[in-house]
């Protein structure tokens, strides 16, 4: 199985890459802030690729539950600059992680191999037209509402089969719009627009979206729902967060995005270690 972002291409299975994440934002859940100004965004990146990333995904628009959307210009100047800076120093792919067509195409165009889109559930073709045209790989994560409304009471019925549903779907959707299956990675969306259970049956069912012969991207560091279940707050939330990173890749996840790339290596390596010699007994 191949994923194709431009230059860049991966072969699954394999060992599980890691996506380390980068907010250019004041508002992010996970860190505060912390990385908003260009330069100190482009030195955790730089942070991030030497401890193992595989891919940066770069964000300027915080989509934790209850964010208000960023004004397009506004997230330009935040991740503008700080791709262009990466392009010439990394080796490795940068995702840009936004659910703005003409944002995407910016970022394209500036030095990015990949879209991260947490609204793939839109009506409009225009951001599967821009993967089309520019040969990007794209991050198609399943959501319910917006980052504005989703945790205002998300229902379903069977979150596993309406997941699958909607993937079967807008995998339709992007080949019709000249976006091949090889560029293709599935999110199920951890957190977004979900319950705790939701979180906990897509979890526990991966296995079901293996279906697509599609890369699963897994997103569940550090989120609200490891709280929940453990009952700590943001900065204890690593040892849940690697213990599903873990259970991901022994369910066929290949794309791991995290914040913490040298702890979530480590794990990994040892789970891929382990999960060889079971092929091997």
């Amino acid at each position: 199985m191949l994923l194709r972002a431009r230059q860049f291409e991966y072969v699954f299975p394999g060992r599980a890459l890691l996506m380390g994440v980068v907010n250019v934002t004041p508002d992010s859940f996970s860190d505060g802030g912390e990385f908003f100004s260009t330069d100190r965004a482009v030195a955790r990146a730089l942070q991030l690729a030497a401890e193992g990333a595989d891919f940066i995904d770069i964000g300027g628009e915080s989509t934790r539950p209850g964010a208000r959307p960023v004004p397009e210009a506004e997230e330009l100047r935040r991740v503008i600059p700080v791709i262009e800076q990466l392009a010439g120093k990394l080796a490795i792919a940068i995702s840009i992680d936004t659910i703005k067509p003409a944002v995407a195409r910016a970022a394209l165009r500036s030095g990015a191999s990949l879209v991260n889109d947490i609204a793939a559930n839109r009506e409009d073709d225009a951001m599967w037209r821009v993967a089309a045209q520019s040969g990007a790989g794209y991050v198609l994560t399943h959501m319910q509402g917006t980052p504005e409304n989703m945790q205002i009471n998300p229902v379903y019925k069977n979150v596993v089969a309406e997941v699958n549903e909607f993937f079967g779907g807008r995998l339709a959707r992007l080949a019709a719009c000249g976006v091949p299956a090889e560029q293709v990675a599935l999110d199920v969306g951890i957190g977004f627009g979900k319950r705790l259970e939701d979180n906990l049956q897509l979890l526990a069912r991966l296995r079901a979206f293996t279906k697509w012969q599609r890369p699963l991207v897994l997103g569940a560091s550090r989120k609200s729902f490891l709280g929940q279940m453990s009952g700590v707050s943001l900065p204890e939330r690593l040892p849940s967060s690697l213990a599903c990173a873990c259970w991901a890749a022994q369910q066929g996840a290949g794309i791991i995005r995290t914040h913490d790339v040298a702890a979530t290596r480590q794990a990994l390596g040892l789970t891929g270690a382990l999960m060889q010699r079971q092929i091997d007994a």
